[in-house]
């Protein structure tokens, strides 16, 4: 049941975040481009790289502080099926260029963000 609630919680907060990041963005930026999605997404692998990074023994040994962090906040906070909608309506509307920056940009630097934290050339 604590593991439960901790994904519950986890979830919840992540996507309080994921709210909050998309109406600041918008209020801060207008742009038909899915920003918000992409900051999302990358501060969900930051935070889900520096928890492995700099809390290894809790990740391993605590199953219920990596379900609230990983499994809840940060799949809460990142958004898979926005970045795919979203990157699916630029190709809809023409803006293939736009479409297939957002789909590298995002995988890419996702990608390396956590290599950077989990690799273990870094940790090691």
């Amino acid at each position: 049941m604590t593991e439960i609630l901790a994904v519950f919680i986890g979830g919840g907060l992540g996507c309080l975040a994921r709210f909050g990041v998309s109406n600041a963005i918008t209020i801060l930026i207008s742009s038909s481009l899915p920003i918000a999605t992409l900051v999302s997404n990358i501060t969900s692998c930051l935070i889900f790289g520096a928890g492995v990074y700099f809390f290894p023994e809790k990740m391993a040994e605590n199953s219920t502080f990596r379900l609230l962090l990983i499994t809840g906040f940060c799949g809460g906070f990142s958004t898979f099926s926005s970045f795919s909608f979203e990157t699916l309506e630029l190709f809809r509307n023409g803006n293939i260029f736009y479409g297939i920056a957002n789909i590298s940009v995002s995988i890419i630097l996702c990608s390396a963000i956590l290599y950077f934290f989990v690799s273990e050339k870094i940790i090691r």
